[in-house]
């Protein structure tokens, strides 16, 4: 008997039938879809909430143009050919929006205006850990998420943001229906006994 309230079938959907795609079809990733994901990963919990993560959607050719010559090796190709494009960001200046998103301690967000290094590694930290909500929101919409690290971050922040961005490029996630051939061998996972442990 399972202890999940997901059915299996959404289990393996989000989890164990899910991949890392490397290549995808040609059909597109509609603004409606893109939407969809966001409304429902957006609820994923972060430090005094303050949701730091940025998503530049990745459409024209031109744009795409600008982001692929910032990425290294094999990832250029298969970025060029993807549907779909998000440069995943952490918004640096995050604690402008924290009266609004954390209002519970009035005035937080002005005694951090100053500690430029702490807003840095809060907002690296929480943009992360939201890109792992939106890789489950991916395959929740039916599609396919590939994540990269594999790219100039300062090259492409100053490409697409400017020098002076509050925003530190992350990662690069190509988006759509897998293509032929667009998984790589399941790797091992550790076992239960490797990973938890009660004291």
């Amino acid at each position: 008997m399972t202890q999940l309230a997901l059915d299996k079938v959404a289990q393996d959907l989000l989890f164990r039938d899910a991949r890392t795609a490397n290549s995808f079809t040609d059909e597109p990733v509609t603004d409606e879809q893109v939407r969809a994901i966001q409304d429902l990963v957006r609820y994923g919990p972060t430090a005094m909430n303050t949701q730091p993560l940025r998503v530049t959607v990745v459409r024209s050719p031109e744009a795409r143009e600008r982001l692929v010559r910032h990425m290294a090796g094999n990832n250029a190709p298969k970025t060029s050919t993807a549907p779909l494009t998000l440069v995943l960001s952490a918004d640096t200046d995050y604690h402008l929006h924290l009266d609004r998103t954390f209002p519970v301690i009035p005035g937080v967000g002005d005694s951090l205006a100053a500690n430029a290094d702490k807003r840095e590694a809060d907002a690296r930290f929480n943009a992360l850990l939201q890109i792992g909500y939106l890789i489950v929101g991916v395959r929740a919409a039916g599609l396919a998420a590939g994540p990269m690290t594999g790219f100039d971050a300062e090259g492409l922040r100053t490409e697409l943001f400017g020098a002076d961005s509050p925003l530190r490029p992350l990662v690069v996630m190509n988006i759509g229906r897998p293509g032929p051939d667009a998984w790589f061998d399941r790797l091992p996972r550790l076992e239960y006994d490797e990973v938890v442990t009660e004291i």
